[in-house]
């Protein structure tokens, strides 16, 4: 036991023991600046110096720029750019998904598709079916004045359909007899206007054109794009004027009548109507007499 507290005793008289650190001036030998230290105070001031020194890099490489300059660090510039192009490619997607719908549905107006959105509408209303000898209908002075306003407008409305959110004054593209009127159970969704070749056409309203190409069952097609998703389409055309792209006005020429394509017995205008995905009958809207 007595050898073991000896050797701590060395120990600690070794750690503890003062010596004098001297600088002198080498020609004179003259004393500058002495220091009195101990083994102990130069670990410890030692060891605090390069804790200090180690937090110190940290900070730096962690709050200023010079962390570029370390392998495997990004700089902010790559960072922000990284974020920007990031955000530029979504909106490019959103944008590719909405031309992709909308090329979509141009398809489906040139080869005559509609979906099958059919129902059965009796089962919806079901619920609110009431029972007639539960209500009494006796007439009531303001039924009678609403009855009279709804007369009245429908006395001076031109166009009468279904559809209601057609609110365009559409122009007859060209003037002729119907061969063929709007058919949807043969999925005839147009109506064909007989008229002598090259015959001008024109457009039914101010649009934009969205296509105008060549196909092998309808010739020379151009397509309109109206506001209020409305969209005319004229196939079979002889020629065409436009090109796609172009905005139009309202009874400008845009093509003349032809006899292009493989379905097609005769100079005639194919003339469909779209609106918001769904054909309706061209009739209901235009007069080609």
């Amino acid at each position: 036991m007595a050898p073991k507290n000896k050797k701590r005793k060395e120990i600690r008289k070794k750690l503890l023991h003062k010596y004098r650190l001297v600088i002198l001036n080498e020609d004179t030998f003259e004393e500058k600046i002495s220091f009195k230290l101990s083994r102990l105070n130069v670990f410890v001031t030692g060891s605090l110096l390069i804790v200090g020194l180690i937090g110190l890099t940290i900070l730096l490489i962690a709050f200023t720029p010079l962390r570029e300059y370390i392998p495997g660090y990004s700089s902010t510039k790559l960072k922000r750019q990284a974020t920007e192009l990031t955000y530029k490619t979504d909106s490019l997607v959103n944008v590719l998904n909405y031309t992709n719908r909308y090329l979509e549905n141009v398809r489906m107006v040139l080869r005559g598709d509609v979906a099958n959105n059919e129902m059965n509408r009796d089962s919806l209303f079901e619920q609110f079916k009431i029972d007639p000898s539960t209500v009494d209908l006796t007439p009531i002075r303001e039924d009678s004045i609403l009855r009279a306003q709804v007369e009245l407008e429908d006395k001076y409305n031109l166009f009468k359909s279904d559809v209601d959110n057609i609110n365009l004054l559409l122009f007859p593209p060209v003037s002729g007899s119907i061969s063929q009127e709007y058919d949807s159970k043969e999925k005839h969704y147009a109506v064909d206007v007989v008229a002598a070749k090259d015959t001008p056409v024109k457009a039914v309203a101010n649009g934009t054109v969205v296509f105008a190409e060549w196909t092998a069952d309808t010739g020379y097609v151009l397509m309109i794009e109206h506001k209020d998703g409305l969209l005319s389409v004229y196939k079979h055309n002889g020629s065409l004027n436009k090109y796609q792209g172009d905005i139009v006005r309202a009874g400008e020429v845009i093509a003349s009548v032809g006899n292009t394509g493989e379905l097609t017995t005769g100079p005639h205008l194919h003339f469909e109507l779209w609106s918001n995905g769904t054909p309706v009958n061209p009739l209901d809207y235009i007069d080609f007499k």
